[in-house]
């Protein structure tokens, strides 16, 4: 159960919030997941969205590879909501079931194209020791260039903001198929 009452309604709000609670709508059809909770503060929660637009219908990375970093993300920070949402995402653009699988049960690289391994790794680095090794660096660098790897770094941050948002109201609005439940 969330820990705050969530804002998904724009009469929760104060009428000078609600061109950004419309912006919000928008932009995702719908206020709901983190940006119920975001919207205690409502700049915070504008600010989030303009960065996730960018993030989401904007960016130079494929499509694939976002939501495979995405994925990544929610399963190395056990966000249930950012998983689930986003395995739908997934699934919608073609990544592999195998792929999400070896996500989910935390077997990946192992298994995955070189292509998967290669984001995969640069989440799981980036996540766990803080830091991304020589190696895995420059082949991410050697791939996408200097702005795609921004774009990446940049990708994995959001999410984890978002996770970290989710898991601490303990926020769960969409869950995922029992056998891909975390």
């Amino acid at each position: 159960m969330v820990r705050i009452p969530t804002l998904e309604r724009k009469e929760n709000l104060a009428p000078e919030h609600h061109a950004i609670y419309d912006a919000i709508a928008q932009s995702r059809g719908e206020v709901r997941g983190p940006f119920a909770v975001l919207l205690h503060s409502p700049e915070i929660a504008e600010r989030t969205a303009y960065l996730g637009a960018y993030i989401r219908f904007e960016s130079q990375l494929d499509p694939g590879d976002l939501e495979l970093a995405t994925l990544t993300v929610a399963r190395e920070l056990d966000c249930k909501h950012e998983w689930a949402a986003h395995l739908a995402h997934a699934r919608k653009i073609g990544v592999p079931e195998e792929t999400i699988t070896a996500i989910h049960n935390r077997k990946a690289p192992s298994g995955l194209s070189v292509e998967e391994a290669q984001i995969v790794s640069y989440v799981h680095e980036l996540l766990r020791s803080h830091r991304v090794s020589t190696a895995t660096f420059q082949s991410m660098l050697d791939r996408f260039g200097v702005k795609g790897l921004v774009e990446l770094t940049a990708t994995v941050g959001y999410y984890a903001m978002l996770a970290c948002t989710l898991n601490a109201f303990e926020m769960e609005s969409v869950t995922a198929p029992d056998h891909l439940k975390i």
